[in-house]
């Protein structure tokens, strides 16, 4: 954690840098138009977009050129939470600013997208086919009576398809909603079945780390379990024949048809995510056009300083948000790079080699593949020319001290490294990228812009240099507008504003430094509380998991019912590793020295892996409760899961513990 002394950054931009950056260029417009304080930097227009909200807001629609069908009548009626009113009056479509760059004579033909696959040979579609499809695939989509408020889905991998079909979905004024084919059928239905879909986009099966994954059978047995669905459509990505029923891909999108993009009301639905769904069905989260498209435009034009030229990058599968927030490039005049297929095929520094391939200038990945890059050696500048990378961007979990030094070390020295995070919840970032700030190791630059991001103790009051709950005091308008099959809407205040009422409390802790930057520690439902010391997970894990002998870790903080406390870490071992006494030793060195003695574990124990969710999440509070005796059954939704024999290793030690218990 930053001490108050403010350490000095490991990178920060030049002045040049700082005055070319779309953040400078908007806080002057907004100083000279919206009342914005022209001098300060970032601290200053941040503190300005939380107090003037509504302001803020209409600056960011005035600036990006939001086209309204109809006006509307104030920024925000009602800035309750949950239920903000934003934009109440106004009508827009996504789509339509999606695919505004191909209305450019002088870009419609450049790259809207490039499609890679485990070949690394890079495809692009251009601005100008992409909208052809679109308008041809939404024109096809009304044709079979598909109307907005529809929901329409896809069980799709991260190929040019699937942004093509969300468009077209979105054209229409329907609802999106999506997941990746390697989903099991009961996760598909977990999902799906919640939302009642009248289309669904398929794939014959998918390729990754080199193989082909046959998917007929789960599709035959998703149109079995959907019987809401009034049409299938076959892409043949292994080059099978359209089961019988089925459309063809090819025929929905060969025409020329102008699109039309409905007009649709500021909170009307744009797409359903989900959450991982550990512990019961998903939630599934239901956020509005109007709502990501405001937070979107802000986020990736203004925070990841996108804009034409860029080549937009970041590994992600359409199972997750990141994959939403990725298209949404589109929005900024971006080229989106769409990866489909392993993050280490056929190596480990997979993804660095296409970012070589394709140009890409903003890198995105998981903090786990930074890890791994770190731990297998892999020297990204060494053996590929990454010139064109402005920013490597993380996300998933906090990324560790070591990786940000690698980053800087392996990339380039005048790298801009941006950990950021966010949620599905929202779809976007609480706090992360800011190209005008300092980057300093292991935190996360500042809170966003119409973020009133705060630290808080449980008695509700504001922290600084202290770990608390990380909570938003004030609306954003992509926070969902509802879950769906919530009609009283209790599920939804349950999520997020049980603790603090009329607060966001998000669920991870956070420390806010001195210096405005953000350090993640964790989810806090998962909290590591010992003789009243609160420590987050994720910092157990950066400490544990630079030892070379360990390939990951989890650690369980467990309230005995006599009153005591058990604290396990449980260690996956690299190739050729064992857990002696003399590892044993080390690890509980390390933790004491580097984090606390009151957090060194109980027992160290060797698991054959870790379970994650199936966004690649650890699974921290259904072990919890394997560990308390809760049956696998109920303590977990065996869909959301990654591998569930690896759950059975963690229900069969609570059985020994208790038979020992007596």
């Amino acid at each position: 954690m930053t001490s108050a002394a403010n350490p000095a950054p490991l990178w920060q931009p030049d002045a040049d840098r700082i005055a070319a950056a779309r953040i400078t260029r908007f806080q002057a417009w907004a100083a000279e138009h919206h009342g914005a304080p022209a001098d300060g930097g970032y601290p200053a227009l941040h503190r300005w977009s939380v107090d003037r909200l509504e302001t803020f807001w209409q600056a960011v629609a005035d600036w990006f050129d939001v086209r309204f069908s109809t006006p509307y009548e104030r920024v925000l009626a009602d800035r309750g939470m949950p239920g903000a009113q934003w934009f109440p009056g106004a009508t827009l479509n996504y789509a339509e600013h999606a695919l505004r760059t191909a209305g450019d004579p002088t870009r419609a033909h450049e790259p809207a997208l490039i499609h890679v696959d485990e070949t690394h040979d890079p495809v692009p579609i251009s601005w100008a086919e992409l909208r052809r499809q679109v308008g041809s695939l939404a024109a096809e989509l009304r044709a079979l009576g598909v109307r907005p408020g529809d929901r329409v889905s896809g069980y799709l991998p991260n190929i040019p398809q699937a942004v093509t079909a969300l468009l077209a979905t979105a054209a229409v004024g329907a609802t999106w909603t999506s997941c990746a084919p390697d989903f099991g059928a009961r996760s598909v239905l977990d999902r799906f079945q919640q939302v009642e879909p009248v289309v669904l986009f398929t794939v014959d099966g998918y390729r990754y780390g080199g193989k082909e994954h046959d998917r007929a059978d789960v599709v035959a047995e998703l149109r079995r379990e959907l019987p809401t669905l009034r049409a299938v459509v076959h892409i043949p990505l292994l080059g099978t024949p359209a089961p019988e029923g089925a459309l063809e891909w090819s025929a929905l999108t060969a025409g020329d048809a102008e699109p039309v993009f409905e007009p649709v009301p500021f909170d009307h639905p744009l797409w359903v995510l989900y959450s991982s769904g550990t512990t019961g069905l998903p939630k599934a989260i239901v956020q509005s056009q109007g709502g990501i498209l405001l937070e979107h435009f802000k986020q990736l034009g203004l925070h990841c300083d996108l804009g034409p030229g860029d080549r937009f990058f970041w590994y992600t599968s359409t199972g997750w948000m990141m994959w939403n927030f990725l298209v949404s490039g589109l929005l900024t005049g971006t080229t989106v790079v769409l990866y489909d297929g392993s993050p280490g095929h056929p190596d480990t520094g997979a993804q660095w080699a296409i970012a070589e391939r394709t140009g890409t200038t903003l890198f995105g990945t998981s903090a786990a593949y930074v890890m791994a890059c770190r731990k297998a050696g892999v020297h990204p500048s060494r053996d590929h020319d990454l010139s064109r990378i402005q920013c490597v961007a993380t996300t998933g979990s906090p990324l560790p001290p070591d990786g940000f030094r690698w980053l800087h070390d392996e990339v380039r020295e005048d790298l801009w490294i941006a950990s950021v995070s966010g949620g599905t919840d929202v779809c976007s970032c609480f706090a992360g990228a800011v190209p005008t700030l300092p980057v300093h190791i292991g935190e996360l630059q500042a809170a966003c812009l119409g973020t009133d991001l705060q630290s808080w103790d449980p008695h509700g009051k504001p922290v600084v240099g202290e770990v608390g709950e990380l909570v938003v005091t004030n609306p954003m308008p992509s926070m969902p507008i509802r879950f769906w099959n919530d009609p009283d809407g209790s599920r939804y205040r349950d999520s997020y504003f049980e603790m603090f009422p009329g607060v966001w409390r998000h669920g991870d802790w956070i420390t806010i430094t001195d210096h405005g930057s953000v350090v993640i520690h964790g989810r806090s439902d998962s909290t590591l509380n010992r003789q009243g010391v609160r420590m987050g997970s994720a910092d157990i894990y950066e400490a544990v998991e630079r030892l070379p002998e360990i390939r990951e870790s989890l650690v369980i903080g467990l309230e005995e019912p006599d009153g005591g406390y058990w604290m396990p870490l449980f260690v996956h071992l690299a190739p050729g590793a064992a857990l002696d006494d003399e590892l044993r030793a080390r690890i509980k060195r390390t933790i004491r020295e580097q984090l606390s003695p009151r957090h060194v574990p109980d027992d160290i124990i060797e698991v054959p892996g870790v379970p994650h969710t199936l966004t690649g999440k650890r699974i921290e509070v259904p072990v919890k409760r394997l560990l308390q005796g809760t049956a696998l059954t109920k303590a977990v939704n065996p869909g959301s899961v990654d591998n569930l024999d690896l759950l059975r290793f963690y229900e069969e030690l609570a059985r020994k513990r208790g038979a020992e218990r007596g």
